[in-house]
């Protein structure tokens, strides 16, 4: 392994470290959160209020030395409450800009499905090209943008689904369920004395890994990760088979392809190697495709969901040797 990669594998244990210091458990979430970041995607994270999907997002951003913005998704929110708009300055007598929060490096969309279509259009620009139009003028975002939008997954009153387009353009789907007993007594005692999660946080005891300017670096670092031919053609193969299966309307797109091969690489440098392999495609398989398949409702009304399908066609799909 070259020494690019310990030291990323490096910056993501020490992540881990410090992250376990205000997050109780949630072990496959946090590694899925860093898979998106040091990939350059966006995450979808959903799960019911309380299992800290904020404070996750808080907490990455102080240890990794980046600025953090958080949007409140509600039905009167407008796209200019997201990317700002010019004001007219009486002192000066010009308009000037007055940034939105997605000027920032990690931004929350919180409950992101609570919001019309059109107030959620205004991050489809930003996702993709890490820029927005403002006044007709383009203003250019970090190249380290980073959405993490949460939505409930039990409460749809009074909320707006996304656009398949808009899914598509989260890298992973992410789910936070509740912790285990022991984690949640864990919890309990914490929240009783000086090391409360939030208090942690808002103490600065949190040590930085890294600073904002060396996750550029880092994020190259992954192309340095082997994917052989015959591990690109499964990639390819899995995804093909979303669009042929008898049960699902809409598959996943070529898109879907670049996510699952960039995540089986941080996968890969999550657990210190240089290459990747199937295990790392199937690792990350349900969390890039399950929110792009749209079922056919005789199947959905039949029971069946995205996570059996997602489970059929890994099982149908040949596994290179």
């Amino acid at each position: 392994m070259n020494e690019k990669i310990e030291r990323l594998h490096d910056v993501m244990q020490r992540a881990r470290t410090e992250l376990a210091r205000v997050i109780i458990g949630q072990h496959d979430v946090v590694d899925r959160a860093l898979v998106v970041i040091f990939t350059g995607g966006h995450a979808l994270v959903e799960g019911v209020p309380g299992v800290a999907k904020t404070l996750l997002v808080r907490t990455f951003a102080q240890i990794l030395g980046c600025p953090y913005a958080r949007i409140q998704f509600t039905p009167d929110l407008m796209p200019a409450d997201i990317t700002g708009t010019h004001v007219f300055d009486m002192k000066s007598q010009a308009f000037t800009l007055v940034k939105g929060p997605v000027f920032t490096t990690f931004l929350l969309a919180d409950e992101i499905n609570r919001a019309p279509a059109k107030t959620q259009a205004a991050l489809l620009q930003a996702m993709q090209e890490k820029a927005v139009n403002i006044d007709r003028e383009t203003y250019t975002l970090s190249q380290r943008f980073t959405v993490f939008a949460t939505q409930n997954p039990v409460e749809y009153e009074g909320t707006y689904p996304l656009p398949e387009a808009q899914k598509d353009r989260f890298m992973l789907k992410i789910n936070m369920n509740y912790p285990e007993r022991d984690q949640e007594l864990e919890l309990g005692r914490r929240s009783l004395g000086d090391d409360a999660p939030e208090t942690i946080l808002e103490s600065g005891r949190l040590q930085p890994v890294i600073t904002e300017e060396n996750m550029t670096d880092l994020r190259h670092t992954l192309r340095d990760i082997v994917v052989h031919d015959e591990l690109l053609a499964y990639v390819v193969d899995l995804v093909r088979r979303t669009r042929d299966h008898e049960s699902v309307m809409v598959g996943a797109g070529p898109r879907a392809v670049q996510a699952l091969l960039h995540a089986a690489r941080a996968a890969a440098a999550l657990d210190g190697r240089d290459f990747t392999t199937p295990d790392d495609v199937k690792r990350m398989l349900n969390g890039v495709i399950e929110h792009r398949l749209v079922l056919r409702p005789e199947y959905e009304m039949e029971g069946l969901t995205v996570d059996e399908v997602v489970r059929r066609i890994e099982e149908q799909t040949p596994v290179p040797r």
